[in-house]
């Protein structure tokens, strides 16, 4: 439990000063000013008092019981100050100090001994190298941090893994009327994580809405399994910095070369059903709405202003984030043309023109808040002469509030939006500046409104030849090797249930030519060697072989010439593999790249030979659900393609679907496989194959 730590009964600040702009000082300040309601004990060895508050020289000295110890000594002391905690039976403990882990070398020791007295002792640590945390509840009212503002009260709790982000996040937080239950900067968090905050406010009464500064995830998979469950009782919204792609590590897969740290992230917190934003400003923009506003119960909206540009920007923004703007009924139109001019649109957006007045805002509001096709409203104002904002703000909250279905505000005039902006939020009726912030909250709220509709979705258990697989991975250790030949991917794709294509390996042309009249002609053949990865890029693959004369020639090509042309000696060839040639499926790629923090992230996408190139893929973190391959299947831009266009038959998503699921398993089952590419995989109208593939495995030790 972190009731120490959020809901403490009494606090010693070690390290408490008397000088002014030290953060001794601004937290003790901090807590008398804002009226902490429990007992407060300074410690400081030189000062009898500190902010006219009796100090004592040690932490043992102090005569009652404490709850949580606010460290911000020198680093060289904090040490000394937690064992001193831990003798006195203090079990929290926010360490403001910095100097540990975050400045490697000296400093990850420092840690791990400060992380050793926590266990000892059985507290509770938050940070080191934080900024403090914050709790407005009624009756405790705990600004235990050194940010000099202190936010409204209200339901949103929110973790941040930077301090400086911090103070700019509570400096929000006021300036927008955000009222914040929680607040706690975890610092290096060796102990108390997002995680274990996230599940600290999920059965917390007073947080409806959780937001989210992230630098780094501890342990993504802990993550997802309880963000899971909580994204459905209570949203979390999530800033996650770090979208670059620079220092990526090289990838011999498409799979690998296209899933970027950033790219597991996304598919993470999809997954989850976070929402992730860009900037704090947004999150901020979201928190505004999901903080008093009922989440929609379906995506078409109604739009009123009195200006025909900011309606029509609205509109767009709405349109461009999944939004309708929706047809008003017949009845609404009539209760609008009741009250204003002809020179009124009363189609949606709902323009009033500029002679609108603040009762104008009123009626109109009312009217699309009653329409049974309106599922949200966003009203926006461009003050002409001689109407306040702060009246129109007015006349929206006084038939917004307390309906069943969101309003949002749009005021654009630079007098009296202050006090517009905080009648508005006062009320609890999110407002903005600009009409693109209140699309793209709403349409947040919404994909809120589909994750809660959204089916929670199986991991499929697939009857498979686990043994097969772990004997192929087993011997190419034994040979050194790192990569799977194109044989033994097959195998090891048809050991678990994945079709392939007919084939064989020849190592002759007569082999090659007894292979085809096996198979079938017309066939394909592709040159085998570990050195050659990209064998399209050298000409090694040979397709629409009909006869043994062609066969012949190719397989001389492919063995004396590709090798030539890839560098390498002939000696390195292994052979050729004939394949019956299959066409005319469309051709999709299933991957899998194994991600250092998230671990097997898989990959479906547009496939052949532009992958990388069109990068028309989408990811998920393992596990896959059935849910959640059917979505990665329907999310691409080219999904109209697998369902049909232009009288072609659709492709058989199931199938496809299912494939995905079986590469799930076998990356589960084998954590040895460290990349994964079937490409093309050729989905048709009934089932798919696959035509070509690819493995690279670890050569340390590794289950399977």
């Amino acid at each position: 439990m972190l009731d120490a730590v959020l809901r403490p009964r009494s606090i010693a600040v070690i390290g408490a000063s008397r000088k002014p702009n030290t953060i001794g000082y601004q937290i003790l300040e901090n807590l008398v000013r804002h009226g902490f309601s429990g007992a407060v004990y300074p410690v400081n060895p030189t000062a009898a008092s500190v902010h006219s508050i009796r100090a004592y020289p040690s932490v043992d000295a102090i005569p009652d019981e404490v709850d949580l110890a606010l460290i911000v000594v020198p680093k060289q002391h904090v040490l000394g100050a937690a064992e001193a905690c831990g003798r006195k039976g203090i079990k929290g403990l926010v360490v403001i100090s910095a100097g540990f882990a975050e400045i490697r070398g000296a400093g990850v020791e420092r840690q791990n001994a400060l992380m050793e007295i926590v266990r000892r002792y059985g507290m509770r640590l938050v940070g080191p190298n934080c900024m403090g945390v914050l709790n407005t509840a009624p009756g405790l009212s705990m600004n235990a941090t050194f940010a000099p503002t202190m936010p409204p009260a209200g339901p949103v709790s929110f973790m941040s893994q930077s301090g400086a982000m911090g103070v700019t996040i509570l400096d929000y937080a006021a300036e927008y009327g955000i009222g914040i239950s929680q607040f706690v900067s975890v610092g290096n968090k060796p102990d108390v994580s997002g995680n274990d905050l996230i599940q600290y406010w999920a059965d917390d009464e007073r947080t409806g809405v959780i937001l989210m500064y992230l630098e780094n995830f501890g342990n993504p998979r802990r993550f997802t399994q309880l963000a899971r469950e909580i994204t459905r009782k209570k949203p979390i919204i999530a800033v996650k910095s770090g979208r670059s792609r620079a220092g990526a590590r090289a990838a011999s897969s498409h799979t690998g070369a296209l899933a970027g740290t950033d790219a597991a992230t996304d598919a993470l917190l999809r997954q989850c059903g976070v929402i992730r934003v860009d900037t704090v400003e947004e999150m901020f923009d979201l928190a505004m709405a999901f903080s008093h506003q009922p989440i929609p119960r379906g995506n078409r909206v109604a739009i009123v202003t009195n200006a025909g540009g900011p309606g029509i920007i609205i509109a767009d923004a709405c349109e461009a984030h999944g939004l309708a703007v929706t047809e008003l009924t017949e009845e609404t139109r009539a209760t609008l043309a009741a009250h204003f001019p002809e020179e009124a649109s009363l189609a949606n957006p709902v323009d009033m023109i500029a002679s609108a007045t603040a009762q104008s805002y009123r009626i109109a509001v009312e009217a699309v808040l009653a329409d049974p096709n309106v599922d949200a409203v966003i009203a926006t104002f461009v003050p002409p002469l001689g109407v306040r904002q702060e009246d129109v703000a007015e006349a929206i909250v006084s038939v917004a509030g307390g309906s069943e279905k969101p309003v949002m505000a749009v005021l654009m005039g630079r007098e009296g939006l202050p006090q517009g902006l905080a009648e508005l939020n006062a009320a609890g009726i999110p407002g903005y500046r600009f009409p693109e912030s209140a699309a793209r909250a709403l349409a947040a709220m919404y994909r809120q409104r589909e994750w809660l509709e959204r089916p929670v979705g199986q991991v499929r258990a697939f009857d498979v030849d686990h043994r097969t697989v772990a004997e192929i991975i087993a011997a190419a250790r034994g040979e050194g090797r790192a990569k799977l030949s194109e044989t033994e991917v097959m195998r090891v794709l048809e050991a678990y249930g994945i079709p392939v294509a007919p084939h064989r390996v020849a190592r002759s042309a007569d082999e090659a030519a007894e292979a085809a009249r096996e198979i079938g002609w017309p066939v394909v053949m592709k040159v085998l060697s570990p050195r050659i990865i990209h064998k399209s890029d050298v000409g090694g693959v040979v397709v629409g072989v009909e006869d043994e004369a062609e066969l012949r020639a190719a397989y001389q090509r492919l063995t004396t010439e590709v090798p030539e042309r890839a560098g390498i000696d002939a000696g390195e060839v292994d052979g050729v593999l004939v394949q019956k040639m299959v066409s005319g499926g469309k051709e999709t790629i299933i991957g899998m790249t194994q991600d250092p923090q998230f671990g097997p992230v898989l990959m479906f996408g547009l496939g052949g030979i532009y992958v990388e190139a069109l990068k028309d893929v989408a990811f998920r973190v393992q596990p896959v659900t059935d849910v959640d391959a059917a979505e990665m299947v329907r999310c691409i831009r080219a999904f109209p393609l697998l369902e049909g266009i232009r009288g072609e038959p659709a492709s058989d998503l199931g199938a496809i679907e299912e494939a995905v699921q079986r590469v799930s398993q076998l990356v589960a089952d084998h954590d040895a496989i460290r990349e994964l590419d079937v490409n093309p995989w050729l989905a048709f109208p009934e089932g798919g194959v696959a035509v070509d593939g690819r493995i690279r495995i670890s050569i340390g030790p590794a289950s399977c």
